[in-house]
């Protein structure tokens, strides 16, 4: 058995969530909420794996500033191995600032900082392939882009490819991201960065990134798309034999925050192949961490327990 089960490769940064009534593209409007956390895509789906008992660990870069050792602290709580994550002396930590508002519109402003410089010195190889899977997400600078396509011809051909392109990567196209993509065993990518990348609707676009080399494509829905019956589809997953929905028997209602969302359907999802579930339900689980995280502010507040995850999955969750 690894000694790391999961290990996340992405930008570290600190976000500075704003909840506003509405976004304004010129005006002015107040703002009602402020939250200040520990953030980054990979980070954060590291973040929830290890809190349902994920054996993980993290590689990345930071400052040797407050937030740089906010970010640190938070991983290592839940017993992250943070030995690969290094701090630099010449940049701030990076930076996510995102302002949502009520009808769930995010813009989302990023100063890399310290991911900026993080070189292909910093990344062991062999410490990555000693895991289960590793999962992969984006940076802002093409630097890092071409370290992470350079690594996958390292890693040791055990280990499983799970990668999260997020907007920015999704934007550089089907060419450009090619070389990620023929290598990923499992892509996460909600509707619009689909669209985005592969200018194909939902299931033209997963199976298009399948026949890029994609071994199985989970795109999720935010609050979902409604069905008959008052169910909700909130996800898509399909391989090259198969095909599934991700349903609820409910939409989620309220003031909700999607910061995370995603992250947190991906730590689900990859919690259910670690241990050994069908797609469907690793898809079920995905949704479930997923619809926690939307209740709290921020990408890590809400997520659950292995106990409360058990609770509500008992059915996937008992052995």
């Amino acid at each position: 058995m690894s000694a790391i089960e999961v290990i996340g490769f992405g930008a570290l940064n600190i976000d500075y969530l704003y909840r506003v009534k509405q976004i304004v593209l010129d005006g002015e409007v107040p703002i009602d909420r402020v939250t200040v956390t520990p953030g980054g895509s990979a980070a954060n789906t590291i973040y929830g794996l290890a809190k349902v008992g994920v054996r993980t660990g993290f590689v990345g870069a930071i400052a040797d500033d407050a937030q740089g050792k906010a970010c640190l602290s938070d991983l290592q709580r839940i017993n992250v191995d943070t030995t690969h994550i290094r701090i630099k002396k010449t940049k701030k930590t990076g930076i996510a600032l995102c302002i949502t508002d009520e009808l769930g519109r995010r813009a989302i402003y990023l100063l890399p900082g310290a991911n900026s410089v993080l070189n292909s010195q910093d990344i062991d190889a062999n410490y990555l392939s000693q895991a289960e899977i590793v999962h992969f997400s984006s940076f802002v600078d093409e630097k890092q882009f071409i370290i992470q396509a350079k690594l996958l011809k390292k890693l040791s051909g055990s280990v499983k490819i799970s990668f999260a392109p997020g907007m920015l990567y999704a934007g550089r196209g089907m060419q450009a991201l090619s070389p990620l993509l023929q290598k990923t065993d499992v892509l996460f990518i909600n509707k619009d960065e689909l669209e985005n990348l592969t200018g194909e609707n939902l299931v033209a676009g997963a199976k298009e990134c399948l026949k890029q080399g994609c071994q199985v494509v989970v795109v999720t829905l935010g609050k979902g798309l409604s069905l008959e019956a008052g169910r909700v589809m909130t996800g898509y997953i399909c391989d090259k034999d198969h095909e599934y929905r991700v349903e609820s028997s409910a939409a989620l209602a309220g003031q909700l925050d999607s910061t995370g969302a995603g992250d947190a359907f991906a730590a689900g999802f990859l919690f259910g192949l670690i241990k050994q579930r069908k797609l469907d339900e690793c898809g079920q689980l995905g949704d479930t961490m997923a619809r926690f995280v939307m209740k709290e502010a921020g990408a890590r507040q809400g997520l659950p327990s292995l106990h409360t995850l058990k609770k509500t999955l008992p059915s996937i969750t008992s052995s």
